[in-house]
């Protein structure tokens, strides 16, 4: 029995025409044709880092920063429509609730993935619609869902008998999605050991819904974040299928699937074109289709800086040989919070060494450059404050000189602590390598 018919709109953008203000941080070209990101992002590193002198500089004033390339989440947007032109994203905010980030989501038109009444608040305070976002949270906080009952957040996932009696009590009139389990285990954070209801028990929660006059709109899923297997997808659409009929059965009218996240950049058009043959073959085309991505958006959209704040050398006798620990001013607890969280392996490159500026620096393929050794460690008292065992430069790093590091901008600044101390807030300097981006943003 085929899901009931829906249409299918985008959300109306909001209207911001004044995001620029006297604090806002904002490095914009003037010559909107200027599109080379790694200039305009090497511009900002470089006025950022050459305005700090160690020496005289204010407590804090050389803090890790961010230069955030908003040019590059338009990017990934158009790269999403040409795609997987069917699925409706929903930015994953847990992943980086960086204000401007969301102001461009906003404009370009997306909907918001939240999972909790914070991140709903957030979103909720810059003018969007309560009917594009999705409480996508299975085991809620009950003064959550009277919050997002009483803001007018319809839409949220569950996936156990318990929940079903919650939503009942806190918020009948919510679109409920049935979250349903899959096979995660080629992802690198895997989600199914804590939510997804088996194929087991979801025709038992329809009928419960069903007796307590519940309103289950649709199915949803989530193959894991940072999915490598595509063939996850494919899996995962046939049993959202299989639960659309189910719930046909029972008397549902479902409308909507959610296929979550799980994007990465590097496979995004193999996964895209696996999940859009599933998506063809099993899902009628009247279906509303949803999707959660995170760090699909942003992972490569964010570089950070940071200082090198102390150097200890270590001399091998037997070996003849010099290696050097670096000591930065960010580590696990703070940004590089995803080498824990999120299995990510950060890659330090050399900014500023002595008066030489190094970013995105190009060597003769005739050099034959001295190599040295480098381990690089966090500013804790842990001994797991270690961002990298091991690393090499062809330049001698010492203390005041600064490191780079690309593809920062998943699941990191969102997860900063203030363990020793230190601070869990840093600044970002934006550009925009992309006019369209701009223009969006009214600037």
């Amino acid at each position: 029995m085929a899901p009931a018919l829906i249409t299918t709109e985008e959300y109306t953008p909001l209207p911001f025409k004044t995001l620029a203000s006297a604090d806002s941080n904002f490095v914009f070209p003037d010559n909107h044709s200027f599109h080379n990101a790694k200039q305009l992002i090497g511009g900002a590193l470089r006025n950022r880092v050459e305005s700090i002198d160690q020496d005289t500089c204010g407590v804090g004033e050389e803090d890790a920063f961010f230069v955030a390339d908003l040019g590059e989440v338009y990017r990934q947007h158009i790269r999403w429509k040409k795609n997987l032109g069917r699925v409706k994203p929903h930015y994953a905010v847990k992943c980086n609730p960086d204000p401007q980030v969301l102001r461009l989501l906003a404009e370009l038109g997306t909907g918001f993935d939240c999972a909790s009444k914070t991140e709903i608040e957030q979103v909720l305070k810059m003018g969007i619609d309560p009917s594009r976002i999705i409480y996508a949270q299975p085991c809620k906080t009950k003064s959550y869902v009277r919050y997002a009952a009483q803001h007018g957040v319809k839409q949220m996932t569950f996936d156990n008998a318990d929940e079903l009696y919650k939503t009942k009590q806190l918020f009948p009139d919510a679109e409920l999605f049935l979250r349903i389990l899959t096979d995660d285990s080629a992802s690198l954070c895997r989600l199914s050991q804590k939510f997804g209801a088996s194929l087991d028990s979801t025709n038992e929660l329809l009928e419960l819904a069903k007796k307590l006059e519940l309103n289950v709109v649709g199915v949803a899923f989530h193959v894991g974040s940072g999915a490598s297997d595509p063939k996850a997808f494919l899996k995962a659409v046939q049993d959202a299928r299989f639960v659309f009929d189910q719930a046909a059965m029972i008397g549902f009218n479902m409308h909507t699937l959610d296929v979550g996240g799980g994007f990465c950049g590097d496979t995004f058009e193999e996964m895209a074109a696996v999940l859009s043959g599933a998506l063809d073959v099993y899902i009628p085309s009247y279906i509303r289709i949803i999707g959660e991505p995170g760090r699909y958006y942003v992972s490569t959209a964010f570089t950070i800086a940071c200082h090198v704040i102390a150097r200890r050398t270590v001399a091998d006798a037997t070996l003849g040989t010099t290696s050097y620990m670096l000591y930065l001013n960010d580590g696990v607890y703070g940004n590089f919070s995803s080498i824990i969280f999120d299995h990510q392996h950060p890659v330090p490159e050399v900014l500023k060494c002595g008066d030489r500026f190094l970013y995105d620096a190009k060597r003769s393929g005739y050099d034959t450059p001295t190599i040295t050794e480098y381990s690089i460690w966090g500013p804790t008292c842990d001994g797991i404050d270690c961002i990298s065992a091991t690393c090499t430069f062809a330049e001698t790093v010492d203390v005041g000189d600064w490191l780079y590091f690309e593809d920062m901008g998943a699941y990191t600044k969102c997860s900063a602590t203030r363990f020793n101390g230190f601070t869990d807030s840093h600044d970002v300097v934006y550009v925009s390598s992309e006019p369209g981006a701009s223009a969006l943003l009214g600037l």
